[in-house]
């Protein structure tokens, strides 16, 4: 491993690379979880698909995703009591799609389960938090919004599902 860079190593030279489409490539080299973040507003199922998400603290227990701020699901969330967050396992990609898809089916046919404080989950997860928003923090064209927990479980009986390289699984570039 080399300590000090290499002079003339093009790849970190040009501005080129922060074009979107660019940065959208670099950032997916690096695989991250799903996860399914949901709840209940005015007895309707409001909810999406994060691949942002990220344990952040223990002490307090926070834990953090991000969001486009053109999301239209967005209003909703942030007015909700409690979130609920459901790590999504290895065979759901079909659900995170769905969850990513149109409004009115994202809930479609799903097996969720509402707690007293409206915190939905989806019941075949491999981990389950009863979450409410601790901060939002407006981040360029995103917006992190930090979790506070209020329950926290989990299995250990399936792998997590993986977002990589715009699809899911670990795979290989072409």
């Amino acid at each position: 491993m080399r300590s000090s860079p290499v002079r003339g190593d093009s790849r970190l030279e040009t501005e080129q690379s922060l074009e979107p489409a660019r940065l959208r490539a670099a950032f997916g080299t690096f695989p991250t979880g799903v996860v399914a973040v949901a709840t209940q507003v005015d007895d309707q199922l409001v909810g999406l698909a994060a691949s942002s998400f990220t344990s952040v603290s223990l002490d307090p227990p926070l834990v953090s995703f991000s969001i486009a701020n053109t999301s239209r699901t967005w209003p909703a969330l942030r007015r909700a009591g409690h979130l609920g967050v459901t790590v999504l396992a290895d065979h759901h990609h079909t659900i995170a799609r769905q969850l990513a898809g149109p409004v009115a089916t994202r809930f479609a046919g799903l097996d969720v389960t509402v707690n007293d404080n409206g915190a939905v989950t989806l019941t075949d997860g491999i981990a389950w938090f009863d979450t409410t928003i601790d901060q939002h923090i407006a981040a360029g064209d995103h917006t992190i919004v930090l979790l506070r927990l209020h329950t926290a479980a989990h299995v250990d009986r399936a792998l997590p599902l993986v977002f990589h390289r715009s699809g899911f699984g670990l795979g290989r570039p072409a």
